[in-house]
């Protein structure tokens, strides 16, 4: 695995964030910032099937850095998907436009699960850690460059149900009735996702973060048995940078996900800030959680909001976000609009 140079940075406070160290202000960054909402993204977008997108190296670099020239975000997000470590797997994706990711070969049972390995993700996935490389010699030291993983359980969701879903129903019926099956699959994601994020850090990225986006579809105690495990060993696995762990809806485990080696927790909208604060005790970065369909409003109104949400979250230990990812038609002019709002505290 060869390490790349490091990077002296010309805007770090998202790792002074990370760390814990006082900031003059929150540094803030959008998920999804890199593309849909953005015209220039679009034209490559009529260009470039998506996963030709995802697995050319240089058009990685061109996304990731968009939003940093064109919206002045602190912090750049690797262009790529949460399914391509599916991919690794052997498994079959396709993104098809106006429906998004479908996946004709699904795993139902224990003899399905067990046809699988652990795969050489560093190996398989070389084209996401040459983007990686060519992104950070595009940003020239400009912000951190973030990398990301999918979780376990919201990866498990897309092999089993095949397809997205609002509540991943047959996903949770195939962990209740058969756990061995689901078991032995989360043990391989997150084996894989370990070595995935790794090597991520060895390219050169910044910072990471775990997606798990679907946290909040399982019951609390299904929570513990599906998710959590193996979020707090991926976040024991991972070194050499701060991981922020983001379990979308699972505001109910946040003192023990703030237990684990992660760096920061994201929130959605739907967590109250108060209440973030006194369940992790405020010894935890937080992140987020502007409701993206805010950026729909008016501008006067975004800026109200976004003070709102920092007068809420305070400016330390803390990372201005939205709750989950910017929508596609979302004026670019709105999301520069909730970035200034935040850059102008302090």
């Amino acid at each position: 695995m060869s390490v790349s140079p490091v990077v002296t940075l010309k805007n770090d406070l998202l790792l002074r964030a990370l760390a814990g160290e006082a900031v003059q202000r929150p540094p803030v960054w959008m998920m999804r910032q890199a593309g849909r909402y953005l015209p220039d993204y679009r034209k490559l977008q009529d260009q470039y099937d998506f996963f030709t997108r995802v697995q050319t190296p240089d058009l990685v670099a061109e996304i990731t850095v968009m939003p940093v020239h064109q919206v002045g975000v602190d912090a750049a997000i690797l262009f790529s998907d949460i399914l391509v470590m599916l991919q690794a797997f052997g498994v079959e994706v396709q993104m098809v436009p106006g429906k998004g990711p479908v996946i004709p070969h699904t795993v139902r049972t224990l003899e399905d699960a067990r046809r699988f390995t652990l795969p050489d993700v560093e190996d398989v996935l070389h084209y996401v850690m040459d983007g990686i490389r060519a992104t950070q010699r595009a940003l020239d030291g400009a912000v951190p460059l973030i990398g990301f993983a999918g979780a376990p359980w919201t990866l498990l969701c897309y092999w089993v149900e095949g397809k997205g879903s609002k509540a991943f129903d047959d996903a949770r019926a195939f962990c209740f009735a058969q756990p061995e099956a689901a078991h032995y699959l989360l043990d391989l994601l997150t084996e894989a996702t370990i070595r995935y994020l790794n090597a991520q850090v060895a390219a050169g990225v910044q910072a990471v973060q775990l997606f798990d986006s679907w946290a909040g579809l399982l019951a609390p105690a299904d929570f513990y048995r599906f998710s959590f495990p193996y979020l707090k060993r991926i976040a024991e696995g991972v070194s050499g940078v701060p991981l922020i762990l983001f379990a979308r809806g699972a505001e109910h485990a946040l003192a023990d996900l703030a237990q684990t080696p992660a760096s920061a927790l994201g929130l959605d909208w739907t967590a109250s800030p108060e209440q973030a604060r006194a369940l992790t005790g405020g010894k935890i970065t937080l992140q987020g959680n502007f409701d993206p369909a805010k950026l729909l409003a008016p501008v006067p109104y975004i800026q109200q909001e976004v003070r709102r949400m920092m007068d809420a979250f305070g400016c330390q230990r803390y990372i201005a976000n939205l709750g989950h990812g910017i929508l596609p038609q979302v004026p670019p002019d709105h999301a520069r609009a909730f970035v200034e709002a935040v850059q102008s505290v302090g």
